[in-house]
């Protein structure tokens, strides 16, 4: 689409001062998809030369803002952890074109903030951090499962730059589960529940997203039952915490994403109880 309200496109290695009807420009997938009347001026983040991938001395992950959904998928294809199929499962969660694949960026879905991004839910799930970069040059850093905080609504200020999300050290050795759900085939994520078990300490975090309107972080010391996890989830997801929208009403979001969870449960600590008290699908429209 034209955004014919831009009237310039500056190089962001270049910084001159941020004023109102500026941009940031990464893939564009985003910004070119609809019409952006309130926009002036793009900075263009193409050029600041940052490494896609780099897996730090420490053993935590940093993925750059302008890593490439194509650039993600093979180095997780490629990547010798435990965690590595989550990569490929959410990278595969856009169910985009090849073209969106190769221009979309991990860190323009993540300032999205849209519910089904799934780049929010695979770094919210492995205990993402996000390093935000203010217009002064000043640094903060805020846990991914923070940095959203509604449809479409992020912690980021006037002007603020998202420059990396690090996943931790421990994170490329945990086990992982993968759960979606969608009204119809190569349809947007109605449900999203990722989890994730430590094999170090045996803790459990389960991430609930897609049928929330922010990404919901369960984290459990030690594995838990049934019932304590869905206590959990009812507890700290409201009523109007569950997403609305075409695809997929609140009711049946909720449904799906604690039978998931539950899955989810029992595939990470081998719980074999019985499965008849596990909710059949339901609630589709």
């Amino acid at each position: 689409m034209d955004l014919n309200t831009v009237l310039d496109v500056r190089d962001a290695r270049s910084p001159v001062p941020w004023r109102p009807g500026d941009a940031w420009l990464g893939g564009g997938t985003y910004l070119f998809s609809e019409p952006q009347p309130h926009l002036r001026r793009l900075v263009d983040l193409s050029r600041m030369g940052w490494e896609p991938l780099r897996e730090l001395p420490d053993g935590s992950l940093e993925i750059a803002a302008t890593c490439t959904i194509a650039q993600l998928s093979r180095f997780g294809r490629s990547w010798g952890a435990s965690a590595a199929p989550l990569v490929e499962q959410c990278c595969r969660a856009f169910l985009a074109s090849f073209k969106i694949w190769n221009m979309a960026t991990v860190g323009g879905n993540l300032c999205n903030g849209l519910p089904a991004g799934p780049m929010i839910s695979l770094t919210a799930a492995l205990d993402g951090e996000c390093l935000l970069r203010a217009q002064d040059g000043s640094l903060r850093r805020v846990p991914v499962a923070d940095f959203v905080v509604g449809a479409g609504r992020t912690d980021l200020g006037e002007g603020e730059l998202l420059r990396s999300v690090t996943l931790p050290a421990r994170a490329p050795a945990s086990r992982t589960a993968f759960r979606q759900a969608s009204l119809y085939g190569l349809g947007r994520s109605g449900a999203l529940v990722i989890g994730v078990l430590d094999p170090v300490d045996g803790s459990l975090a389960v991430t609930v997203s897609a049928a929330t309107i922010r990404p919901f972080r369960f984290w459990f010391p030690l594995p838990p039952e049934r019932d304590e996890l869905r206590g959990a989830i009812d507890a700290a997801v409201g009523a109007d915490d569950w997403f609305d929208d075409i695809h997929g009403l609140p009711a049946w979001r909720r449904h799906m994403a604690l039978r998931f969870a539950e899955e989810i449960r029992r595939e990470l600590t081998g719980d074999t109880g019985d499965t008849a008290d596990t909710p059949a699908p339901g609630g589709l429209r």
